[in-house]
Protein backbone atom coordinates (compact mmCIF):
# COMPACT_ATOMS: atom_id res chain seq x y z
CA UNK A 1 0.00 0.00 0.00
CA UNK A 2 1.67 3.52 -1.30
CA UNK A 3 2.26 5.49 2.11
CA UNK A 4 -0.46 8.58 2.62
CA UNK A 5 1.63 11.63 1.83
CA UNK A 6 1.59 15.39 3.08
CA UNK A 7 3.54 18.31 1.56
CA UNK A 8 3.69 21.17 3.92
CA UNK A 9 5.40 24.12 2.76
CA UNK A 10 6.99 26.56 4.62
CA UNK A 11 8.63 30.37 4.69
CA UNK A 12 10.06 29.80 8.42
CA UNK A 13 7.26 32.25 9.76
CA UNK A 14 5.21 31.70 12.83
CA UNK A 15 1.71 30.37 10.90
CA UNK A 16 3.79 27.99 8.67
CA UNK A 17 5.21 26.59 11.99
CA UNK A 18 1.60 26.29 13.05
CA UNK A 19 1.18 24.47 9.61
CA UNK A 20 4.33 21.60 10.14
CA UNK A 21 2.50 21.08 13.59
CA UNK A 22 -0.78 19.88 12.44
CA UNK A 23 0.78 18.11 9.12
CA UNK A 24 3.10 16.21 11.52
CA UNK A 25 -0.03 15.35 13.98
CA UNK A 26 -2.21 14.42 11.00
CA UNK A 27 1.00 12.45 9.29
CA UNK A 28 1.69 10.61 13.04
CA UNK A 29 -2.49 9.26 12.70
CA UNK A 30 -2.10 8.47 9.02
CA UNK A 31 1.09 6.83 8.95
CA UNK A 32 2.48 9.55 6.52
CA UNK A 33 5.80 10.77 4.82
CA UNK A 34 6.13 14.46 5.82
CA UNK A 35 7.57 16.61 3.24
CA UNK A 36 8.60 20.20 4.25
CA UNK A 37 9.51 22.35 0.94
CA UNK A 38 10.87 25.63 1.50
CA UNK A 39 10.64 27.74 -1.90
CA UNK A 40 13.41 30.33 -2.33
CA UNK A 41 11.74 34.14 -2.08
CA UNK A 42 14.43 37.21 -2.43
CA UNK A 43 11.75 39.00 -0.78
CA UNK A 44 11.03 37.63 2.04
CA UNK A 45 15.14 37.06 2.62
CA UNK A 46 15.22 40.52 3.17
CA UNK A 47 13.09 40.11 6.24
CA UNK A 48 14.06 36.82 7.23
CA UNK A 49 17.63 37.36 7.25
CA UNK A 50 18.25 41.15 7.08
CA UNK A 51 21.81 42.25 6.10
CA UNK A 52 22.84 38.81 4.44
CA UNK A 53 23.36 38.29 0.88
CA UNK A 54 20.99 35.87 -0.91
CA UNK A 55 23.52 32.89 -1.24
CA UNK A 56 24.66 33.31 2.37
CA UNK A 57 20.55 33.30 2.96
CA UNK A 58 19.60 30.51 1.21
CA UNK A 59 22.44 28.57 3.15
CA UNK A 60 20.99 29.74 6.48
CA UNK A 61 17.22 28.76 4.84
CA UNK A 62 18.68 25.13 4.24
CA UNK A 63 20.06 24.81 7.76
CA UNK A 64 16.56 26.15 9.34
CA UNK A 65 14.69 23.78 6.93
CA UNK A 66 17.20 20.92 7.96
CA UNK A 67 16.79 22.18 11.51
CA UNK A 68 12.96 21.29 11.10
CA UNK A 69 13.19 18.33 9.81
CA UNK A 70 15.12 17.39 12.97
CA UNK A 71 12.61 18.19 15.37
CA UNK A 72 9.82 16.89 13.44
CA UNK A 73 11.32 13.54 12.79
CA UNK A 74 12.78 13.30 16.54
CA UNK A 75 8.79 13.82 17.82
CA UNK A 76 6.74 12.38 15.29
CA UNK A 77 8.58 9.17 14.10
CA UNK A 78 8.12 7.32 17.25
CA UNK A 79 4.26 8.60 17.40
CA UNK A 80 3.55 6.85 13.76
CA UNK A 81 5.21 9.39 11.23
CA UNK A 82 6.59 6.88 8.53
CA UNK A 83 9.16 9.94 7.62
CA UNK A 84 9.91 13.47 7.23
CA UNK A 85 12.25 15.07 4.62
CA UNK A 86 12.95 18.87 3.42
CA UNK A 87 12.85 20.41 -0.26
CA UNK A 88 14.29 23.11 -1.61
CA UNK A 89 13.11 24.22 -5.08
CA UNK A 90 13.81 27.98 -6.69
CA UNK A 91 11.00 29.11 -8.48
CA UNK A 92 7.72 31.14 -8.46
CA UNK A 93 5.71 30.20 -4.94
CA UNK A 94 2.32 28.67 -6.13
CA UNK A 95 3.57 27.12 -8.72
CA UNK A 96 5.84 25.39 -7.64
CA UNK A 97 4.20 24.35 -4.20
CA UNK A 98 1.47 23.25 -6.72
CA UNK A 99 4.52 21.29 -9.62
CA UNK A 100 5.99 19.61 -5.89
CA UNK A 101 2.55 18.22 -4.82
CA UNK A 102 1.98 16.64 -8.51
CA UNK A 103 6.00 15.47 -8.56
CA UNK A 104 5.64 14.06 -4.76
CA UNK A 105 1.66 12.89 -5.38
CA UNK A 106 1.30 14.58 -2.57
CA UNK A 107 -2.41 13.54 -1.30
CA UNK A 108 -2.82 16.72 1.33
CA UNK A 109 -1.15 19.97 1.20
CA UNK A 110 -0.83 21.81 4.61
CA UNK A 111 -0.22 25.28 4.88
CA UNK A 112 -0.69 28.59 6.66
CA UNK A 113 -2.45 31.61 6.34
CA UNK A 114 -2.11 35.31 7.78
CA UNK A 115 -5.51 35.56 8.12
CA UNK A 116 -7.50 39.35 8.53
CA UNK A 117 -3.96 40.77 8.09
CA UNK A 118 -3.13 38.85 5.04
CA UNK A 119 -6.90 39.53 3.68
CA UNK A 120 -6.15 43.45 4.15
CA UNK A 121 -3.37 43.93 2.66
CA UNK A 122 -3.80 41.67 -0.67
CA UNK A 123 -7.91 41.17 -1.26
CA UNK A 124 -7.84 39.93 -4.66
CA UNK A 125 -5.76 36.78 -3.33
CA UNK A 126 -3.09 35.18 -1.09
CA UNK A 127 -0.46 32.44 -1.14
CA UNK A 128 -3.05 30.07 0.23
CA UNK A 129 -6.36 30.63 -1.12
CA UNK A 130 -5.05 30.43 -4.90
CA UNK A 131 -3.48 27.23 -4.02
CA UNK A 132 -6.86 25.80 -2.88
CA UNK A 133 -8.14 27.23 -5.81
CA UNK A 134 -5.24 25.64 -8.47
CA UNK A 135 -4.46 22.16 -6.35
CA UNK A 136 -5.28 18.86 -7.63
CA UNK A 137 -5.42 17.77 -3.48
CA UNK A 138 -6.95 18.21 -0.58
CA UNK A 139 -5.77 21.33 1.42
CA UNK A 140 -5.76 22.10 4.59
CA UNK A 141 -5.07 25.94 5.46
CA UNK A 142 -4.22 26.92 8.99
CA UNK A 143 -4.35 30.38 10.62
CA UNK A 144 -1.56 31.69 12.23
CA UNK A 145 -2.77 32.23 15.94
CA UNK A 146 -4.48 28.45 16.11
CA UNK A 147 -2.54 25.77 17.43
CA UNK A 148 -2.88 22.51 17.60
CA UNK A 149 -5.34 20.79 19.63
CA UNK A 150 -6.99 17.31 19.35
CA UNK A 151 -10.36 18.50 17.28
CA UNK A 152 -13.49 17.57 19.03
CA UNK A 153 -15.83 18.90 16.97
CA UNK A 154 -16.00 18.80 13.07
CA UNK A 155 -18.14 20.69 10.75
CA UNK A 156 -18.96 19.82 7.24
CA UNK A 157 -20.64 22.24 5.51
CA UNK A 158 -23.25 20.57 2.95
CA UNK A 159 -25.95 21.71 0.16
CA UNK A 160 -26.56 17.97 0.34
CA UNK A 161 -25.51 16.93 -3.43
CA UNK A 162 -24.40 13.10 -4.38
CA UNK A 163 -21.18 14.19 -3.71
CA UNK A 164 -21.37 14.96 -0.26
CA UNK A 165 -21.96 11.15 -0.05
CA UNK A 166 -18.51 10.72 -0.89
CA UNK A 167 -16.46 13.29 0.73
CA UNK A 168 -18.66 13.00 4.09
CA UNK A 169 -16.55 9.43 4.15
CA UNK A 170 -13.73 11.43 4.02
CA UNK A 171 -14.53 13.69 7.30
CA UNK A 172 -15.71 10.49 8.76
CA UNK A 173 -12.25 8.59 8.71
CA UNK A 174 -10.61 12.18 9.63
CA UNK A 175 -13.47 12.36 12.70
CA UNK A 176 -12.41 8.73 13.64
CA UNK A 177 -8.41 9.11 13.95
CA UNK A 178 -9.24 11.62 16.41
CA UNK A 179 -12.34 9.98 18.10
CA UNK A 180 -14.03 13.48 16.99
CA UNK A 181 -17.96 14.65 16.85
CA UNK A 182 -19.27 15.41 13.40
CA UNK A 183 -21.70 18.19 12.66
CA UNK A 184 -22.88 17.94 8.98
CA UNK A 185 -24.73 21.60 8.65
CA UNK A 186 -26.96 23.15 5.93
CA UNK A 187 -27.53 26.05 6.14
CA UNK A 188 -30.55 27.98 4.39
CA UNK A 189 -31.09 31.21 3.23
CA UNK A 190 -33.68 33.44 1.57
CA UNK A 191 -32.52 32.41 -2.09
CA UNK A 192 -31.54 28.82 -0.61
CA UNK A 193 -33.70 27.67 1.47
CA UNK A 194 -34.95 24.06 2.32
CA UNK A 195 -37.78 23.36 4.83
CA UNK A 196 -37.23 20.77 8.20
CA UNK A 197 -39.43 18.05 5.89
CA UNK A 198 -37.03 18.29 2.80
CA UNK A 199 -34.32 18.47 5.45
CA UNK A 200 -35.10 15.14 6.72
CA UNK A 201 -35.31 13.42 3.35
CA UNK A 202 -32.10 14.56 2.75
CA UNK A 203 -30.86 13.58 5.81
CA UNK A 204 -32.24 9.86 4.99
CA UNK A 205 -30.29 9.48 2.13
CA UNK A 206 -26.62 10.62 3.69
CA UNK A 207 -27.05 8.46 6.82
CA UNK A 208 -25.75 5.34 5.46
CA UNK A 209 -22.97 6.76 4.47
CA UNK A 210 -21.91 8.19 7.47
CA UNK A 211 -20.37 5.18 10.05
CA UNK A 212 -19.77 7.52 13.38
CA UNK A 213 -21.61 7.45 16.37
CA UNK A 214 -21.38 11.09 17.09
CA UNK A 215 -22.99 12.68 14.39
CA UNK A 216 -25.27 15.82 14.09
CA UNK A 217 -27.74 16.93 11.12
CA UNK A 218 -28.05 20.46 11.70
CA UNK A 219 -29.98 22.91 9.39
CA UNK A 220 -29.54 26.51 10.23
CA UNK A 221 -31.22 29.38 8.70
CA UNK A 222 -29.55 32.68 8.12
CA UNK A 223 -31.32 35.21 5.69
CA UNK A 224 -28.39 36.76 3.87
CA UNK A 225 -24.85 34.88 3.07
CA UNK A 226 -24.50 31.71 3.66
CA UNK A 227 -21.31 32.22 5.19
CA UNK A 228 -22.23 34.32 7.94
CA UNK A 229 -24.39 32.00 8.94
CA UNK A 230 -21.67 29.27 9.02
CA UNK A 231 -19.43 31.12 10.66
CA UNK A 232 -21.81 31.76 13.58
CA UNK A 233 -22.28 28.53 13.47
CA UNK A 234 -18.78 27.45 13.82
CA UNK A 235 -18.40 29.89 16.79
CA UNK A 236 -21.38 28.75 18.67
CA UNK A 237 -20.98 24.68 18.12
CA UNK A 238 -17.33 25.48 19.01
CA UNK A 239 -16.24 24.07 15.94
CA UNK A 240 -12.55 22.85 15.79
CA UNK A 241 -12.17 22.51 11.74
CA UNK A 242 -14.78 23.45 8.86
CA UNK A 243 -14.37 21.16 5.92
CA UNK A 244 -16.06 21.74 2.50
CA UNK A 245 -16.20 20.23 -0.54
CA UNK A 246 -14.53 21.91 -3.74
CA UNK A 247 -16.64 20.91 -6.51
CA UNK A 248 -19.18 22.37 -9.21
CA UNK A 249 -22.13 23.99 -7.90
CA UNK A 250 -20.81 23.17 -3.99
CA UNK A 251 -21.01 25.37 -1.08
CA UNK A 252 -17.20 25.82 -1.27
CA UNK A 253 -17.92 27.94 -4.63
CA UNK A 254 -20.80 29.76 -2.87
CA UNK A 255 -18.31 30.77 0.39
CA UNK A 256 -15.14 31.08 -1.35
CA UNK A 257 -14.92 31.55 -5.05
CA UNK A 258 -16.50 35.06 -5.71
CA UNK A 259 -13.51 37.19 -3.48
CA UNK A 260 -12.15 34.45 -2.14
CA UNK A 261 -9.93 36.32 -0.02
CA UNK A 262 -13.12 37.97 1.60
CA UNK A 263 -14.77 34.66 2.08
CA UNK A 264 -11.81 33.19 3.58
CA UNK A 265 -11.21 36.09 6.26
CA UNK A 266 -14.51 34.72 7.52
CA UNK A 267 -12.59 31.77 9.02
CA UNK A 268 -9.52 32.94 10.04
CA UNK A 269 -9.95 31.46 13.45
CA UNK A 270 -10.72 27.57 12.48
CA UNK A 271 -8.64 25.82 10.26
CA UNK A 272 -10.28 24.67 7.02
CA UNK A 273 -10.26 21.44 5.05
CA UNK A 274 -10.65 21.68 1.56
CA UNK A 275 -11.71 17.92 -0.28
CA UNK A 276 -10.66 18.02 -3.77
CA UNK A 277 -10.24 14.81 -4.86
CA UNK A 278 -12.74 12.23 -3.88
Amino acid sequence: MKTYTILCPTDFSECSLNAIEYAAKLGEKWNATLILLHVPDKEDYEDLFPGQVLEDSLQTAKKKLQSLVDTVREESLPRGLTDCKGLVQEGETIGTILEMAESQSAHLIVMGTEGINEFKKNYIGTKSSKVVLSADCDVFIIPRKVFFKTPRKLVYATNYLEEDKLAIQRVVDFASVFDSELDIVHVSTRVNTIDKALHLTMVEEVAPFVSLEKVNYVLKSYRDDPGLGLESYLITAKGNVLFTLSKKKSWFEQFFTKNLSKKMSFFINKPLYVIKRL
